[in-house]
C-alpha cells in the first residue's frame, strides 16, 4: 500500500471535516467572504487555510452545506421573478392598441407618456402572472400601480378594473 496516496487521502478528509465544521457552525469561515452589495453571490470555492490552494471539496461541501449567503435573498427572487414574468414589449400595432384601450378608459391613465403606460402595464402582468386567481390583489395592485398628476392616488376601483383587463386583454393574454 503506497503511503503518500494514504496520507494524501487523510489530509484531503480532515481538511473537508474543518470546512464542514466551520461552514455548519453558523460563524463564518476565515476564508469566507460575504457577497458583494450587488447581491452577487460568493465565490463557488474556498480556500484552504494552510496551503492557499482552492479545493474541490471545501467547494463541494460549501455548496452543498446549504450556505445561506450564497443563496438570493427573498426580495432578489421576487425581482427575478416579477421579471421573468413580463411579456416583451408589444410591437407598433400591439401598443397602439393598448394604449387606445386605457385612453377609452380614461385620457389621463396614460397622459401623453405611453411609453410609461405601457411600461406600467407590463409590470401589471407581473402581478397578473404571480396572482393569476386573485382578482383583489390585481386590481388593488392597478389602483397603486396607475396614477396620474390629476389622479395621484389611483382611478378608483371600478376604472382599475377596466385597466387589469386591459392590461390582460393586449399585453399578456397568456397569464
Amino acid at each position: 500500500m503506497n503511503h503518500r496516496t494514504t496520507a494524501a487521502a487523510l489530509a484531503s478528509c480532515a481538511l473537508a471535516a474543518a470546512v464542514l465544521t466551520a461552514c455548519g457552525s453558523g460563524e463564518p469561515a476565515a476564508s469566507h467572504k460575504e457577497p458583494a452589495a450587488s447581491g452577487q453571490a460568493p465565490a463557488a470555492h474556498t480556500t484552504a487555510p494552510a496551503t492557499g490552494t482552492a479545493t474541490p471539496a471545501a467547494s463541494a461541501t460549501q455548496n452543498r452545506a446549504g450556505d445561506s449567503s450564497a443563496r438570493p435573498s427573498a426580495k432578489d427572487q421576487q425581482a427575478k421573478k416579477g421579471k421573468a414574468a413580463l411579456p416583451p414589449r408589444p410591437d407598433a400595432n400591439g401598443e397602439a392598441a393598448y394604449v387606445r384601450a386605457l385612453t377609452a378608459i380614461d385620457p389621463d391613465i396614460v397622459h401623453d407618456k405611453e411609453d410609461k403606460a405601457v411600461e406600467r402595464g407590463r409590470d401589471q402582468c407581473a402581478t397578473i402572472h404571480e396572482h393569476p386567481g386573485d382578482r383583489e390583489k390585481q386590481i388593488s395592485t392597478a389602483m397603486q400601480r396607475f396614477t396620474s398628476p390629476g389622479h395621484p392616488d389611483g382611478f378608483g376601483r371600478v376604472k382599475s378594473t377596466r385597466i387589469v383587463d386591459a392590461v390582460h386583454t393586449n399585453l399578456c393574454p397568456d397569464y
